[in-house]
């Protein structure tokens, strides 16, 4: 089994390497610590007539600068076009909120798992997600799956902008990060209103 493991701090690549390296079951093919890394390791895997492509990615959010969860569009845009079956996506992060988890779930994840989490539900998080099921972690799975509805309400661009509000960003903030008109941000925004029945943005904050 060929894992990619994708995460800015070195350590915790390592980490993770020696955790799955000492089951027998795991090959680490890669320890990359940005999306743009990630993408060329891809495009070498494919023209190496695809012995390095990865069965298994292990994926942190916070990439520097960079949102790891942008990485998931591209790992199914890339994999229908080169016609591989794309592989399932361990997120792996030190955020814990419900919305996060929802979010990566939303855009192609097959789990998460907080970097508080212990080896041995590391290793039952790969284990569900490679048998197919959606790996939660306990304390988080009911709230996530109660808020699903409302999440899956959110076009793309609505959930980048939620997510944006839940990091106290300004609409200017936001209209800058993303490139679009002002205006833009305060439709959206009031898209946010209609969909989740709040009325401002600290009741947004509470979702």
């Amino acid at each position: 089994m060929k894992v990619l493991l994708i995460d800015d701090h070195q350590m915790v690549n390592s980490g993770l390497a020696s955790i799955l390296e000492e089951t027998g079951n795991f090959n680490i093919t890669g320890q990359i610590n940005s999306l743009t890394q990630a993408k060329d390791f891809l495009e070498t895997a494919v023209s190496s007539k695809k012995e390095q492509f990865p069965s298994l990615i292990i994926l942190d959010i916070l990439l520097g600068d960079e949102n790891g969860l942008d990485f998931l569009p591209f790992l199914e845009t890339f994999c229908k076009k080169n016609k591989i079956q794309r592989p399932p996506v361990l997120v792996c992060s030190i955020l814990e909120e419900t919305f996060r988890i929802q979010s990566a779930l939303k855009m192609g994840a097959s789990g998460y798992i907080c970097k508080t989490g212990s080896n041995n539900e590391l290793l039952n998080a790969i284990k569900k997600i490679l048998n197919g099921e959606t790996y939660i972690p306990n304390e988080y799975s009911t709230k996530v799956l109660s808020s699903l509805g409302l999440y899956e309400k959110f076009t793309k661009r609505e959930l980048e902008i939620f997510e944006m509000i839940k990091k106290n960003k300004t609409n200017k903030q936001i209209s800058q990060e993303l490139g679009i008109n002002i205006r833009t941000v305060e439709n959206h925004i009031s898209n946010l209103y209609f969909k989740t029945g709040a009325s401002n943005r600290i009741e947004l904050l509470k979702l």
